[in-house]
């Protein structure tokens, strides 16, 4: 079976599968107190919330989870189940059916908001499991390693595989940029996601799953288990430590992601060169009134503290309608996807990052750290000067813009001329150059990093760069793959950033090869017709390149 490889590494476990939500009944008979039964709705969703931000507070997908409670804490859900109460329906079959309502409209939305869906769907579940008293969905706990199998999985459950017996996660839906995707990377779980068949596996199935290749066997035969494991074995050894270099020394920059100062805390422990993305979205999430001035230079001042002597890449807000937070007050929008995000919000709400730009200089200032700071969403050459302006009038000496759209690729020469440098954001690149929503379980296979549209936008603002003297980098999740490392780095890219478990692999991966090597490569990717054929030929010349030097060196 085949899905996305989403998360490399080898898992050979049973598989057991998520234990299911509860179905309510409406033919239950309703509470004699319609007050009463309200107040346990308030209560049971109360609950939940508290144990996201529990949950939140261990870092692993903080924003996403303290995201979720607020959402588990507004009063509109109770009241939209005090409704259906008052019409005598069972207490948790109102709750199911006031939930079920708000994520239709979320899904009708589409975008960001259809992804909270699956969030709220979460809450549901757990609420219901409160109400009618039985145990509460999620990861089993079967007494021994095991692959996770699930439909898919909401940020909650995957922020508890951290220390479970889990080896391997395998659903049936699910993108290379989905939640499951990212934070199974941040734990360095082996991971397939996008697997419709296996639905089919029973629990128990011994399972072999490749997170590079994306590829499920299961019952593998003990040879088949050794051989696959050996080889895993070898791979997964890291050869080299420092810097990232190509085998002739050209430096690639291996940088992390990272969402908060908890993730800050741990990736600086790690073998990197610093912060290629520095997410801010987590001071803004769900919040009534915007973050103070203070608030914000404390949460910078201790991410920067954490990587000191290391480069922090800060990403300005990147919210909008699509990303709804209350305090902007933005108007609703059919297709919030191509609405106002990222930096078009400053054009609404200026102070926002006039505020958030002098708190990211005065912490730089108490810290004395290395910082740069760029900007979501720019499409063009006059909003890359408009930035670029404002940024420097509050001191920030290293400005930059995220390459996230087609216009910005294509018209890369002229908005570098403002700028220092550009990161190229692939997800949201990808999401706009094949028009393939980011959250279509549909479309998820237009996202492949190794779409040749994709490549060659890279390749064209790579060649940008280079002849303005610009450094260019790759923060999305294209960043993280092995294979395609020696390509980004042929077509110019300075530096890839990624989750911390990815580096030690990708530094290997380029080690291996010489920069010229890398060029080849790039070159006979970028005349490759589709994906499989890109990444089929990245392969087998890298293979050549390998066993070349291998021989040179026998010599």
């Amino acid at each position: 079976m085949t899905g996305h490889g989403v998360s490399p590494g080898l898992a050979c476990a049973p598989l057991a599968r998520m234990t299911p939500p509860v179905v309510t009944d409406p033919d239950e008979a309703p509470g004699d107190n319609p007050g009463h039964e309200v107040q346990r709705v308030r209560q049971a969703l109360a609950a939940v919330a508290a144990q996201l931000s529990t949950i939140a507070a261990g870092g692993t997908a903080g924003a996403i989870l303290e995201a979720g409670a607020a959402m588990a804490s507004d009063p509109a859900l109770v009241q939209a189940a005090a409704h259906h109460i008052g019409r005598g329906m069972p207490t948790a079959h109102s709750l199911s059916l006031a939930i079920d309502a708000y994520c239709a409209q979320l899904e009708e939305a589409g975008g960001y908001m259809a992804e909270r869906a699956a969030d709220l769907r979460d809450i549901r579940n757990r609420a219901v499991a409160l109400l009618m008293d039985v145990p509460m969905p999620g990861i089993p706990r079967p007494g021994h390693p095991f692959i996770l199998a699930a439909e898919d999985l909401s940020p909650a459950d995957t922020a508890q595989l951290a220390g479970s017996d889990v080896v391997g996660l395998l659903t049936e839906k699910g993108g290379p940029t989905g939640h499951t995707a990212i934070l199974a990377r941040s734990l360095a779980l082996p991971a397939v996601v996008g697997c419709p068949q296996a639905a089919a596996l029973p629990d128990g199935t011994p399972v072999l799953l490749d997170g590079r290749a994306g590829t499920v066997e299961a019952h593998p035969s003990p040879q088949r288990r050794r051989q696959a494991l050996e080889e895993a074995r070898t791979r997964t050894q890291p050869r080299t430590k420092g810097p990232g270099r190509t085998a002739d020394q050209h430096a690639v920059a291996l940088l992390t992601n990272i969402g908060t100062p908890a993730d800050a805390l741990r990736a600086a422990q790690a073998d990197n060169e610093g912060v290629g993305l520095f997410r801010t979205e987590f001071l803004f999430l769900d919040r009534r009134e915007p973050p103070t001035l203070e608030e914000q230079i404390q949460a910078y001042s201790q991410v920067l503290t954490s990587f000191e002597g290391r480069t922090v890449t800060v990403r300005t807000l990147d919210a909008g309608s699509d990303k709804p937070l209350p305090f902007l007050q933005l108007p609703r929008e059919d297709n919030p996807a191509l609405g106002l995000r990222g930096l078009r919000t400053a054009t609404l709400r200026p102070g926002i990052l006039e505020t958030q730009l002098k708190a990211l200089v005065t912490a730089q200032r108490r810290t004395g750290a290395r910082m740069r700071v760029m900007a979501p969403m720019v499409s063009t050459a006059e909003e890359a000067a408009h930035f670029a302006g404002l940024a420097r009038s509050h001191g920030v000496q290293t400005v930059g813009i995220m390459i996230e759209v087609p216009s910005a690729a294509l018209a890369a020469d002229r908005l570098l001329q403002h700028v220092d440098f550009a990161s190229i954001g692939t997800n949201d690149l990808a999401q706009y150059t094949l028009a393939a929503d980011r959250t279509s379980h549909a479309l998820s296979h237009l996202l492949d990093p190794w779409q040749p549209a994709l490549l060659n936008l890279v390749a064209k603002v790579c060649g940008a760069a280079e002849a303005l003297g610009r450094h260019v980098g790759v923060c999305g999740e294209a960043a993280a793959d092995p294979l395609l490392a020696p390509v980004l780095a042929g077509l110019g890219v300075s530096s890839l950033s990624m989750a911390a478990p990815a580096v030690a692999a990708v530094r290997d991966a380029l080690a291996q090869l010489a920069l010229e090597q890398c060029r080849s490569l790039a070159a006979a990717v970028l005349d490759a017709a589709e994906p499989a054929a890109a990444r089929a030929t990245a392969q087998e010349m890298g293979e050549a390149f390998r066993a070349a030097a291998h021989d040179r060196e026998g010599l």
